[in-house]
């Protein structure tokens, strides 16, 4: 009877697991995206506000759209193991650029933030910025507030792959970066 007992608990913790690990966040492939403007904090376009999928035009891009009040170690090193990639020039990453933003009620606190972020994790292939909206991210764009962090990678203003988290690390970067190879 014990046995059976165990065995229902780890089914039940099991089944836990996994709802916890799944979360429907970010846009549905192959929709067209609309532009937003964000407060970039470090990057190209640093100080400035900035709308980025005007600005990369055509090219891939990968937006990381973080629940700010959810940043830890784990997601921080997803982000380091994500920049690391494109970095190295990992198959499909040609050209690619990363824009973390930062989806928060206290921009001010993120703005002050982000600075601090970059000089630690020293990111050179990942733009910080901050949504000056509201925390559930720009209109069209799906975020989920149970998510942690959502992956949307865009090419041009379509939507190419989404990946959502209520718990990451750098693990789950390579399914992020097999998005990225040419099929």
């Amino acid at each position: 009877m014990a046995f059976r007992q165990a065995l229902t608990v780890c089914l039940v913790f099991s089944v836990m697991a996994t709802a916890e690990a799944q979360v429907k966040s970010g846009p549905e492939i192959g929709t067209e995206v609309k532009g937003f403007k964000v407060r970039a904090i470090t990057g190209e376009f640093a100080d400035k506000d900035v709308d980025y999928l005007e600005n990369r035009g055509d090219k891939t891009t990968i937006y990381l759209l973080i629940a700010a009040d959810k940043w830890d170690r784990p997601i921080a090193r997803y982000f380091n193991a994500l920049d690391k990639a494109v970095t190295d020039g990992a198959e499909g990453t040609a050209g690619v650029e990363v824009v973390a933003i930062w989806l928060t009620e206290d921009v001010a606190k993120s703005k002050e933030y982000l600075p601090k972020a970059q000089q630690s994790l020293k990111f050179e292939h990942t733009a910080l910025a901050v949504f000056p909206g509201a925390a559930q991210g720009p209109e069209g764009w799906g975020v989920n507030t149970d998510a942690h962090l959502t992956t949307v990678i865009v090419k041009g203003k379509k939507v190419v792959a989404t990946f959502a988290y209520r718990s990451t690390n750098e693990t789950d970067v390579k399914e992020v970066v097999s998005a990225l190879k040419p099929k």
